[in-house]
């Protein structure tokens, strides 16, 4: 109960000095505002960031032979020092690793320099042919723009069907795009039926799939396999979170693949593909500190600011003490009641910053089109740090109101 009468007291207080708290609650709310806004605004971002870039390929890992650098002799230079990672392993590797939630995908680019003709066209020998599997797209994050991507029967028998990159098909066809699915494409000599496009990329990504023809693994190889021919092993996680155990698993798993010893090192490397977000998340931690900064110089002000106003409330307040110790107020009932008050202060302005701040989340998740997550971290860092600066700015002014003695005060005016 006696709580209760404080916060009522504490309002009532606010309300009668209306515009004197309304200053300090605004200029606590820009601190809070900018402390949850601004890292709501960040993790918004980068929840938003980690989806894209898990729909390209970014949480996932790829196997492929060691490399070393060379002296500076060669122009630093790589020279690969383990094997080649053939059919056979990469297979192997795809069918025993059963790490949760992981995809595996073997592929190989089996032409570099291949023309694609359909009837009196065709392209310049810089395409691309792909053999591919079932996990291709879902690990790398490729999409069909028309058409559809090869099914199971298609890819275990190695049938001659093709999915074309964008700039294949604006080369050849004149026609629409999904009039292109089903025709009849010359690769290299051999006959495949279009299935699928690939939908456009540009140059925003760090591939050329627009000039790459796409065809089955099996088919691939039996055309173009030779001894030794390098394949491609990628991985792709659920959950960044794991990549390491993933990582740790693999490579355990790899060595046995190549039937190395225990005091045989590594012939092989794993790769990851979230350096870009890792590289974006250290970078935001600069900037998160830097806003932890400015709202903690905002609070102090606030805190100086609110201080001052308990400060003349008790002044103000003097002969009302006086009363109230005369009617048999103890120094801890006037203590509670001033640090009540600071605190209410404190809070009203935390409140308010922390509702902008999270409106301003959802905005900037809604205007980007991202994934917004309810900042709860920081609401509660936020709600910490604003009872911190009631309790430190009413602490004097409370003390002081705690230690007057009744008589002086009833004689104050």
């Amino acid at each position: 109960m006696l709580l209760l009468e404080n916060i009522k007291i504490a309002l009532s207080s606010i309300k009668s000095n209306l515009l004197r708290s309304l200053l300090t609650i605004l200029i606590i709310m820009v601190g809070i505002t900018a402390l949850v806004g601004i890292l709501t605004a960040i993790d918004t971002i980068l929840y938003s960031l980690n989806d894209n870039f898990s729909s390209i390929g970014s949480n996932s890992f790829k196997i492929q032979p060691k490399y070393e650098s060379l002296k500076s002799n060669r122009h630093g230079r790589k020279k690969r020092v383990g094997d080649n990672i053939n059919f056979r392993q990469a297979m192997q590797f795809k069918e025993k690793y059963q790490f949760p939630g992981a995809k595996v995908t073997v592929f190989t680019n089996f032409v570099n320099g291949a023309t694609v003709k359909y009837k009196d066209k065709k392209t310049n020998p810089v395409i691309s042919v792909t053999g591919v599997d079932d996990n291709f797209l879902d690990v790398k994050g490729i999409e069909i723009g028309e058409g559809r991507y090869f099914n199971n029967n298609e890819l275990q028998d190695g049938m001659h069907k093709v999915i074309l990159g964008n700039q294949i098909v604006k080369n050849l066809f004149k026609l629409k795009k999904d009039k292109v699915i089903g025709k009849i494409v010359d690769i290299n000599g051999y006959n495949y039926k279009v299935i699928g496009i690939i939908k456009e990329e540009g140059s925003n990504k760090n591939s050329n799939n627009d000039q790459t023809a796409f065809v089955p693994l099996l088919n691939g190889k039996r055309y173009y396999h030779y001894e030794n021919k390098p394949y491609q092993i990628n991985t792709g996680l659920e959950n960044s979170m794991e990549m390491d155990e993933a990582i740790s698993s693999a490579t355990g798993l790899f060595r046995n693949i190549r039937k190395l010893k225990i005091k045989d090192q590594n012939d092989f490397e794993i790769t990851k593909s979230d350096n870009l977000l890792k590289m974006i998340k250290d970078a935001t931690f600069k900037i998160r500190i830097a806003t932890i900064a400015i709202a903690l110089i905002t609070l102090l002000g606030a805190a100086i600011g609110l201080m001052n106003i308990m400060l003349v409330t008790v002044s103000e307040r003097t002969r009302e003490i006086g009363i109230r110790k005369s009617t048999g107020a103890t120094n801890k009932h006037i203590l509670t009641q001033f640090l009540t008050e600071s605190v209410i202060i404190s809070q009203l302005g935390g409140i308010l910053g922390i509702l902008l701040g999270v409106t301003l989340g959802i905005v900037l998740a809604h205007y980007i089109k991202g994934h917004f997550v309810m900042p709860w971290l920081w609401i509660i860092i936020a709600l910490i740090l604003n009872t911190i600066v009631g309790l430190i700015s009413g602490v004097f002014p409370a003390i002081k109101a705690s230690k007057m003695d009744p008589i002086e005060s009833l004689r104050y005016e």
